[in-house]
């Protein structure tokens, strides 16, 4: 089996939840210029769940890194679905994580890094991580514990305007 995201993926042994639906008015994925815009996602597990709570009240560090994991589970999801493959994605461009924190807690960057491990794993080092944001926020819809949105390079499309 060749090296590559998908194979990558089968090989992490995890299950995707579905990818889920917009919620309002938007589109969960924008293709524009050889570019993925992903929308922002929740923590959304295969069962259909969410995991909510605020992070460093409610939920501690590590589950707040669950959490966003489970985010980045999500937007592979919605990759996969909207583009066939996740071979079709060359590398991860740039995340937004926003975690739903109590006003006393400063560990954002550890939260995300669950998402952000998850694409390196799939991508690999080189193409898996790319530009952050981690920001604190409250509250976020339905008192999600976790909320991400990302950029992707599409294969084939390096340099283009």
């Amino acid at each position: 089996m060749s090296d590559t995201p998908e194979s990558r993926l089968t090989a992490l042994n995890v299950v995707l939840p579905a990818a889920p639906k917009p919620v309002a008015v938007y589109r969960p994925l924008v293709v524009a210029g050889g570019m993925a815009y992903v929308s922002g996602h929740g923590p959304l597990r295969a069962d259909g769940t969410l995991i909510t709570g605020v992070v460093g009240r409610d939920l501690p560090l590590d589950a707040g890194h669950a959490a966003a994991r489970q985010v980045g589970l999500a937007i592979v999801a919605t990759l996969r679905e909207r583009l066939g493959s996740l071979d079709r994605v060359h590398r991860v461009v740039k995340v937004l994580g926003m975690v739903n924190s109590a006003p006393d807690f400063y560990d954002h960057p550890k939260v995300i890094n669950g998402c952000s491990e998850l694409f390196a794993a799939l991508w690999g080092p080189e193409h898996g991580v790319g530009a952050r944001s981690a920001v604190g926020m409250g509250p976020l819809p339905g008192n999600i514990a976790v909320e991400i949105e990302a950029i992707f390079e599409l294969a084939g499309t390096q340099g283009m305007a």
